[in-house]
C-alpha cells in the first residue's frame, strides 16, 4: 500500500503567491516598473523567503517580472519598440486562435461573450481600469479556449503578462467610457460564421490600443 506523501507547505505557499502575483501583473494591478522585494512579498503573503523567491523566479521566466543584474525585481516597463513587438505577436496569434474557435462558437459561447462584454462596458463607465483590463482579457480568453490550442494560448498569456501594467496605464490615461467597438464586430462575425471578418476584428482590437502607447 502506498503511503501518501506529505504536502510541502513551502510548495503550497509558493503556488498561492505565484498565482496571485501573476494575476495582479496580468490585470494591471501593479504599475509599470513598480519595484518589489522578496521580503515585502513574503510579508504581504505571510510566507517565508523561499516560496517568495521561487514564485519570483517563475514569473521572471514568464516575463511577468524583470530581474536586474543587481537583483532588483520590478514589473515590466516597456519601450515603444517592445510594445510594437508584442502587438505584432498578438496580431499573429490571436486572429488564428479566434478562427480556430469559430467552428465551435455555439450560441452559449456567444451569450457568455456578450455578458463579459457588458461587464467590460460597466468597468469602462465606472473608470475602473483594472476591471476593464481583467474583463477585456476574459473576453479574449473565453473565445480562445474554444480553439483548443493550449500552446498558442500559453504563448498569448505570456504576452498579456508583459503588457498588463502598461495596458492599465493606457486605459487610465485615455479614460475610455465604453467597451471596444471591435468586440461588437467580433460577436457579429461569430454569429455570422464570418472567418475573414473575425480575423480582421480581432487583429484590429488587439493592436489599436497598443499603438497609442507606442506612438
Amino acid at each position: 500500500m502506498l503511503t501518501p506523501r506529505p504536502t510541502d507547505p513551502n510548495a503550497a505557499a509558493h503556488e498561492k503567491l505565484y498565482r496571485s502575483l501573476r494575476q495582479q501583473v496580468m490585470h494591471g494591478e501593479l504599475d509599470p516598473g513598480q519595484p518589489l522585494t522578496l521580503r515585502g512579498l513574503g510579508r504581504a503573503y505571510g510566507v517565508s523567503m523561499t516560496p517568495a523567491r521561487e514564485a519570483v523566479r517563475r514569473l521572471v521566466a514568464e516575463g511577468a517580472l524583470t530581474l536586474s543584474s543587481s537583483g532588483r525585481i520590478s514589473t515590466p516597463e516597456l519601450t515603444p519598440e517592445r510594445i510594437e513587438e508584442l502587438a505584432a505577436i498578438r496580431a499573429l496569434l490571436e486572429p488564428e486562435m479566434a478562427a480556430r474557435a469559430l467552428p465551435r462558437a455555439h450560441f452559449a459561447l456567444i451569450e457568455r461573450l456578450t455578458a463579459i462584454n457588458l461587464m467590460n462596458g460597466e468597468a469602462a463607465v465606472k473608470g475602473d481600469a483594472v476591471a476593464y483590463v481583467r474583463t477585456n482579457l476574459e473576453f479574449h480568453r473565453t473565445l480562445y479556449l474554444r480553439a483548443q490550442t493550449p500552446a498558442m494560448l500559453a504563448m498569448c498569456e505570456t504576452v498579456w503578462l508583459q503588457l498588463g501594467p502598461t495596458m492599465r496605464a493606457l486605459y487610465s490615461r485615455v479614460k475610455r467610457r465604453e467597451p471596444p467597438q471591435h468586440h461588437r464586430m467580433i460577436l457579429a462575425a461569430l454569429k455570422a460564421g464570418d472567418e475573414p471578418g473575425l480575423r480582421l476584428a480581432v487583429r484590429t482590437d488587439v493592436t489599436q490600443g497598443l499603438r497609442h502607447l507606442a506612438g
